[in-house]
Parts: structure tokens; C-alpha cells; sequence
């Protein structure tokens, strides 16, 4: 179902990349499929297109995605990647717009565009202020239909999709995917990665691609969603008018489904030695595809095995046994087929009874030990979850394209709600006997270098801890806020109101200043370690019960700390603000730090140091701060390090939450909320924290004299580049807003440093720009990933932007385009309620006006060619600048 592809998103390739076009008039449209009452309108064009248009009002934009029924399950494996490749190609130049222009179009006018590859389909989509809806359109259009395929591009993409793989290959969940697919679908055409193989990528020809497009790019293969604020009149007419003269040049059959044999030929386990830090271990079991009916309880089933973290498996060997830094289950639905995927984080040393206790579950395996509760709540988060798609349009879009592209339209949504209402245990008991079966088991683990874990142990694991007999079960009023509004509440805290009825959801942030600007160098770590620890019970509740109690309710809650801010979130149901409110509170103001849950908190974050640093930009942006600044709080390793996490004491935990705590805070709550019950929660919190002023000086950051370090990771593939300037901070406004203009000319598919290094030279698959700012100091940063023998050519590149920069005048549509990204940018960013509650907690517990961000969109319509030469002269001095190196 929807909720099952949307996990396939980190292991799809996607890009960013997109175009202009007028506004049509209205024309009559054959063939009109229906149009629902919740403005939803299908049309099918003559030649077999389906257009679905969704009027969306709530943002002043509108979504639009074409979906083509090819992917790499549609290759052989001769040709093994050329989907992926060709989503590539189409941003390298069309019959229209050469390379660099598609993007330079959409992000001239403040949109993005993004393409991606699956196993059974290709999109194009773009994101647009609804003024440009017309060029969107067009956009996909001219992507999938009139790609150039140059063969001179083609040498250059193909040397960055071989970087994009070799990033690929660095990632553990990755590695371990790509394996278990290969074992899992064997034989099929789900058995080769979406980005293909080395040797495939660099022997596809672009007449190989032409006769691609043609074979499949089928107009009849297609459905064009449009999501936001649009007249349908309008859309359906353009789509017509770009669309509707397209023709069929032969028909896409759909292939049909792998089925599952009755016999497995498992346990198969692989184990791939590297320099890992932890071990990563994956299972997976063949299960149907996305049409069958089983899919409802096999997504119960999952969720409560191991779904999310009051989950039997979760809480059996991450809290019961501590054997796991992590363990999850989801099932993978294909259009042909799919998997029951397993996933866990553990240390070396656990694995030898981590594995047979895993097995010794499956093999026990009752369904009657899950409770009314936990059936019930695993329903409400799985609904929940497909319910809160529509937040933003770009969820909206992907959620109501699926259904129609796949599945035949929106009923099928309600026909997989109706069969999640009535799975039950025997459901469920069936379900699991017949797909989680040890002779269907394909593993994979990865692990640390030296490691004496064999597949041969794994394998004979199986066979003596799991005979597959396992048996199943059998039975089993509110008063409105119009307007943002700002309230002074105890203490100098305040409370920020900002209202949206447009789903029964609230989003609530609480923000202090402090953060590590609390602690000595030898407590780094410590607020990240209190923040983990704070929601993990109170002093009425347990750890545990307090997660049911959230998941019961669909809610959810977090803590994070900064380098000067500590910040606490929840987001819930509307309908359950009266239970909640008041363990919220709870948390906040009544934490027990338990001893156990202290000493979790700190294993998970020395687990997420190591999982850091096994990943190369990971490890780097942990090290930047302590190579660019002096002492706290922006010099310290803010996640700390493993020997000062060790002697961390649950004493020092609560001690600096008692401390962080009684200074000011403000609370943002957005949504759909009941003013009177907010208030009143927001008072009371006040009142029992009693804020104290703060004594706190948050001055500059100190720059260090030092101004490079290298670090070397083992065994990968690709050299990691960041150089960094140090600019003013957020409190220059002007300066940030030509900061802002400048980092955004500097990044993006039509972007100065992607078009010389990438475009140009064809030195990386990823490089980009980013601004990073405090109140008094921050930086520009200029970033690649590329292969070694290239580093001195990136560095070279980064100079000679620099040095353009300060030479010559952009030109006038590089500003403009610049300008219409930050404002694009802004209410993209701004589309889910929490987002717009932390925003306005962050910046007004700084300090800085509650509207600074649409100001710097004002400041920035100001900003010329002529001060962003000046600001380039000013900052981007090489000699100045910090850099950054992770090598292999």
C-alpha cells in the first residue's frame, strides 16, 4: 500500500532537477472519468493519459508529478540501470532546454524538482508557487518526452552515476538491501539494484536509451497528478494541450506477479567483513505483491513485531535483554512481488545470543500474546500514518498518485482501511506461518573487520534453533484561534498561538536558550544525553508506559538540545488533548531520569556516534565545529565522546535538566487547538518551572587558528570535501539576507558550483552549497563528494567560483532566480505544523523578530549583482576559509 512504498525511499535514487510555460485557456476534455465531491477530478485523455487534478488552497503552490510505468523492473540485465541513468539524462538537455536550463527554469521562480526511479515506475515532479502551475507542467512534459540523450552528456552523467553508486556502497542499509534483494528475487527482475552495476552503467549508449523511451514512455503508461491551488478547468485543458497529441507507439503491458514457491530453498546467509563499527544485520522473507489482500494484516503483523518502539520484538531485545541498538520490521509490496524486511544495529559481542534469541522468536511465535491494546493501537498508528500524507502537497500528491497509478483510484484506499479494521489474531497467526518460514530466509550481515562471525554459524543458527512449526493462535468542544497571537505568560516566557483547522492535529514546540552553553568541556554529551533521557518515562510512569499511553493516542514527543538551545516537540490528535496535556506536563516537569533509562540513553547515543562515523559526511560534520571554533558551546563534539559518555551519571542528567529547565522558555503551538486548554497548560507549565532570568552570554563563537583537518575512513569509495567561510551571523540581517541570496546562486541543480564542477568537469555526484548560522557568526560552505584523484581539481573548482565571484557581476536572472528560491523554499519548508511551530519558538527564544524569515525574503528582493560581489570579496578569502576532509 501507500504507507509500504513510501519506506522504499531511502534506497530509491532520486535527483533534483526541472522548467517555464504560460497559462492555457479552458478547453473541453474528452472522456471524463468522474469527479468526486472532495474536488478530486480524473479525466482520461484520448490517447490514454489519466490526469487527476486535487484543489488544495491551503499554500499558495501546487505539486505536480507525471508517473511512468517504467522502471528497473522493466530492464534486462544487460541494460541493468538504464532507468536510473535516463532520469539522469532527461536534466542533461531536451529538444527544448539545454543542460542546466530545466533547473534553472523552476528554481528561477522559487519551485524545486526532484525525479525518481523505482522498481516499477518512473516519476518527474515539480514543485512551484501556484502563479507558475503552467510551467511545471510543462516541465514534466518536456523531461519525459524530449530528452536529448547527447553522448557527450551521457560519458560525463555516467562518471557521476558511478559516484552516486560508490555513495551507495559506503551506506550499511544499503549494502545490505542490495544483497538481500539479490537473494530474495533471484531470477527476476527485482534482482539487480535501481542504480544497476558498474559494468551495465558504463556500457549503455544513448541509442541504447533512445530505444528505451521508446519501448516504454507510452502516453497510455502515464498518469499526470496535479495537487494545490489550481482551477481544474485550466489544468485539464493544458494537460490536453501539452498531453493529448502525444501518441501510442505500442502497448505496455503490465507484467505479471512473481509468485512464491511452495518450497523454499533457505536459510541463506551472507556476511560482508568491513570496517564497520557496529554490526548491521538484515532478513527478509518473499511475501505477494502490492495487490494482495494480505497486505492489511501483513502491515499489522509487522508493526506489531517490530514497527516502532512499543513493539514485542523492540521491547524484548532493546529494553529487556539489551542486546540491540535498534531493531525494526516493515514489509516491501512491489507491483510483482516483495519482502518481509528485518532490520537491526547491535554490537559484535551480542550477536552470538542475539541471533538464536531472534530465531527462537519466530519459531515460538503466538499471536494471542498480543493484547486488545496493542491490535488497536497498531491500527490507529498504521491509519494514522496513511492519514497525515495529506500534511504537505507533496505527500498529498504521492499518496492520491499511488492509489490511482497503481491501484485503480482512491476506493482502493478504503477497501486497505476497511480489511485493517477487521484483521485479527487468526489472521495474523495464518500470515505469519506462511511467509516467515526458515526455508524462505535470505540474510545479510555486515561485519566489523577481525570478526570471527561466520554465514556458516548463522546459517547452522537456523537450522537448529527454527524448525518452522511455529503455531498460531486462533481468536483473539473547543474554543478557536483565527489569528496568530502572542501571549507573556510567568517568568518571561511567552506562548505563541498559530492557528490551521485544516486537519485535527496539533503541533507543539517548547524552546530554551541554553543548550551546551550550560556544561564544562569534560560533560560534552551531557544535554544530548538528558534530552534522550527526558521522555523516557516520569515519575509516574514508566519508559514503557508512558510509549504505550503516546502510541495509544497516535501522539508522539522528543527532546533535542543545540550548541545554545534545548528544544522539547509533541504532535497529536486534536481529539486527545485532554489526556495528553497533562502527561505532557508530566514530562516536563516531573522527569525520572531512571537509572535504567539514563543508561540506555547512553548506549543509543554512543551507538549513534559509531553509526555516525561510519558514514563519511557524518563523520565529518561531527568533527566541523571543533576544527572551525575554540571551547563551548561551538567547539565541543556535541554528541560527545564514548569515554565522557561512560562516566555520565544519571545525577549529572537530572542536574542539568533542573538547570536548563528554569530559564525562559517559549512555547509555539500549531494547529487545529483549543485556546482555553493551551492557555491554561501553558500557564500552569510556567508557574511550576518558575523560570528564572537568564545569566547566561551567549557571545561569538572564537575561531581556532588551525584551519584544516583531514580524516581518513577506511574501505570507501569516494573523498568528502567541505570548505568553509566564516560570515556573520543572524543578528547582521542584511548580511544574511546577501548570504542567503549568494549560498542559494551557489546551489541546486541550476546552481553556479553544480554547474561548473558537476555539469562541466563531471567531478561529483553531490556538491552544493550551505549557510550555517548563530547570532554573531556562522559559515558558508562550500561541499563535494568526489573520488580521490579528483580532490585537487574539486579544490581548484572552489576557488575559481570564488575568485568569479569577486571578478564579475552575476548576471540579473541569476539574482532573480536566487531571490524566487529563498521565497520558494520558505513555504515548502513551512508546510507541516511542526515545522511552523519550531520556527516561530526558535527565533523568538533568540531573540529574533517572530517574522525575521519572511523579512529576509523582503531584504532579499533588495539584494543586487553588485552586493554580492562585494559580500563575495568580503568572505570568500581562501585563505581564511577552514577545510574539511574525509578521505578513504
Amino acid at each position: 500500500m501507500f504507507r509500504i512504498l513510501v519506506l522504499l525511499g531511502g534506497l530509491l535514487m532520486a535527483l533534483t532537477g526541472c522548467a517555464p510555460h504560460n497559462a492555457a485557456t479552458a478547453a473541453d476534455i474528452p472522456n471524463p472519468v468522474h469527479e468526486n465531491p472532495d474536488q478530486t477530478r480524473i479525466v482520461k485523455l484520448k490517447n490514454g493519459l489519466t490526469v487527476l487534478v486535487k484543489q488544495d488552497d491551503r499554500f499558495p503552490l501546487v505539486n505536480v508529478r507525471l508517473y511512468v510505468q517504467a522502471g528497473s523492473s522493466y530492464e534486462n540485465p544487460e541494460i541493468a540501470g538504464i532507468s536510473h541513468l535516463l532520469e539522469h539524462m532527461v536534466f542533461k538537455g531536451t529538444e527544448k532546454r539545454g543542460p542546466g536550463e530545466t533547473a534553472m527554469a523552476v528554481e528561477s521562480v522559487g519551485g524545486n524538482l526532484n525525479a525518481a526511479t523505482s522498481f516499477d515506475y518512473t516519476y518527474y515532479y515539480a514543485e512551484v508557487p501556484d502563479r507558475h502551475w503552467a510551467l511545471a507542467m510543462d516541465v514534466v512534459q518536456d523531461l519525459a518526452f524530449n530528452a536529448e540523450i547527447d553522448p557527450q552528456e551521457l560519458e560525463n552523467e555516467r562518471d557521476v552515476v558511478l559516484s552516486e553508486l560508490s555513495q551507495g556502497e559506503d551506506n550499511p542499509g544499503s549494502r545490505i538491501f542490495k544483497t538481500l534483494q539479490a537473494q530474495i528475487w533471484n531470477g527476476t527482475s527485482y534482482q539487480w539494484p535501481i542504480i544497476g552495476y558498474r559494468d551495465t552503467v558504463s556500457s549503455i549508449t544513448a541509442k541504447e536509451i533512445h530505444q528505451y523511451i521508446d519501448r516504454l514512455y507510452q502516453p497510455q503508461s502515464m498518469l499526470l497528478c496535479v495537487v494545490g491551488n489550481v482551477n481544474p478547468d485550466e489544468i485539464v485543458a493544458e494537460a490536453d494541450r501539452l498531453f493529448g497529441s502525444l501518441r501510442n507507439t505500442r502497448e505496455v503491458v503490465p507484467p505479471e506477479p512473481f509468485g512464491i514457491s511452495e518450497v523454499g530453498n533457505g536459510p541463506t546467509v551472507t556476511a560482508i567483513p568491513g570496517k564497520w563499527n557496529k554490526v548491521y544485520l538484515g532478513a527478509a522473507f518473499p511475501i505477494p505483491n502490492l495487490r494482495s489482500a494480505e497486505m492489511a494484516g501483513l502491515d499489522m503483523l509487522s508493526h506489531l513485531l517490530a514497527g516502532d518502539d512499543t513493539a514485542r520484538l523492540y521491547r524484548k531485545f532493546k529494553y529487556e535483554m539489551n542486546l540491540v541498538d535498534s531493531i525494526s520490521m516493515s514489509p516491501l509490496s512491489l507491483e510483482r512481488g516483495g519482502m518481509l524486511y528485518v532490520m537491526a544495529t547491535l554490537d559484535q559481542d551480542k550477536v552470538d545470543e542475539f541471533w538464536p534469541a531472534l530465531l527462537n522468536e519466530f519459531e515460538s511465535f503466538d499471536p494471542s500474546v498480543f493484547t486488545e491494546r496493542e491490535i488497536e493501537r497498531a491500527r490507529l498508528n498504521i491509519s494514522d500514518s496513511m492519514f497525515l500524507a495529506k500534511e504537505t502537497l507533496g505527500g498529498l500528491a504521492s499518496k492520491i498518485g499511488y492509489f490511482q497509478f497503481f491501484e485503480g483510484g482512491e476506493q482502493a484506499e478504503k477497501n486497505y482501511l476497511f480489511d485493517l479494521e477487521h484483521v485479527d489474531r487468526s489472521e495474523m497467526g495464518q500470515l505469519f506461518d506462511k511467509y516467515v518460514r526458515p526455508d524462505r530466509l535470505s540474510a545479510c550481515v555486515l561485519t566489523p573487520e577481525g570478526s570471527d562471525l561466520t554465514a556458516e554459524a548463522l546459517e547452522t543458527q537456523v537450522t537448529k534453533t527454527w524448525d518452522g512449526k511455529a503455531t498460531a493462535a486462533a481468536e483473539s468542544a473547543k474554543q478557536s484561534v483565527t489569528e496568530e497571537t502572542v501571549i507573556e505568560l510567568p517568568g518571561d516566557s511567552k506562548l505563541v498561538l498559530i492557528p490551521d483547522e485544516t486537519l485535527p492535529y496539533t503541533a507543539m514546540s517548547l524552546y530554551w536558550r541554553g543548550g551546551d552553553s550550560l556544561i564544562e568541556e569534560n560533560e560534552q554529551g551531557l544535554p544530548a544525553l538528558a534530552a534522550k533521557a527526558l521522555t523516557r518515562g516520569t515519575s509516574r510512569l514508566t519508559n514503557t508506559e508512558l510509549e504505550d499511553f503516546m502510541s495509544d493516542r497516535a501522539a508522539s514527543m522528543g527532546a533535542t538540545s543545540g550548541r545554545t538551545i534545548f528544544a522539547f516537540d509533541a504532535k497529536f490528535p486534536t481529539r486527545f488533548t485532554e489526556e495528553l496535556l497533562p502527561v505532557i506536563g508530566q514530562t516536563l516537569t516531573e522527569p525520572a531520569f531512571r537509572p535504567e533509562e539514563v543508561d540506555r540513553s547512553r548506549m543509543d547515543q554512543i551507538s549513534e556516534i559509531k553509526r555516525r562515523e561510519d558514514r563519511p559526511m557524518g563523520l565529518m560534520f561531527r568533527h566541523l565545529f571543533p576544527l572551525l571554533f575554540k571551547g563551548g558551546p561551538y567547539g565541543y563534539l556535541h554528541d560527545g565522546t564514548v569515554d565522557i559518555l561512560t562516566e555520565l551519571t544519571r545525577k549529572q542528567a537530572w542536574n542539568y535538566w533542573h538547570q536548563q529547565s528554569k530559564r525562559p522558555f517559549v512555547m509555539s503551538v500549531s494547529g487545529d487547538f483549543d485556546r482555553e486548554s493551551i492557555e491554561a497548560f501553558a500557564k500552569g507549565l510556567a508557574e511550576t518551572l518558575a523560570p528564572e532570568p537568564d545569566p547566561t552570554e551567549y557571545g561569538a563563537p572564537v575561531w581556532r587558528e588551525e584551519h584544516e583537518k583531514t580524516l581518513n575512513l577506511p574501505d570507501r569509495n569516494q573523498a568528502h570535501l567541505l570548505l568553509t567561510f566564516p560570515v556573520p551571523g543572524k543578528l547582521d540581517a542584511e548580511a544574511t539576507a546577501e548570504l542567503t541570496v549568494l549560498k542559494s546562486v551557489l546551489s541546486g541543480q541550476s546552481g553556479l558550483l553544480f554547474r561548473d564542477l558537476r555539469d562541466k568537469q563531471g567531478l561529483a555526484y553531490t556538491v552544493t552549497a550551505l549557510l550555517w548560522q548563530a547570532d554573531e557568526a556562522g559559515i558558508l560552505g562550500f561541499y563535494i563528494g568526489t573520488s580521490p584523484e579528483k580532490v585537487e581539481q574539486s579544490m581548484d573548482g572552489f576557488k575559481k567560483v570564488a575568485e568569479d565571484l569577486k571578478k564579475n557581476l552575476l548576471p540579473e536572472n541569476e539574482i532573480v532566480r536566487a531571490r524566487n528560491i529563498i521565497e520558494g523554499d520558505y513555504y515548502q519548508d513551512k508546510q507541516t505544523l511542526l515545522s511552523r511551530s519550531r520556527e516561530a519558538a526558535g527565533l523568538m527564544v533568540r531573540g529574533l523578530p517572530r517574522d525575521y524569515e519572511a523579512k529576509l525574503i523582503e531584504l532579499a528582493t533588495k539584494v543586487t549583482p553588485e552586493d554580492i560581489r562585494e559580500i563575495a570579496r568580503k568572505y570568500l578569502d581562501p585563505e581564511e576559509a577552514y577545510l574539511m576532509k574525509v578521505m578513504p
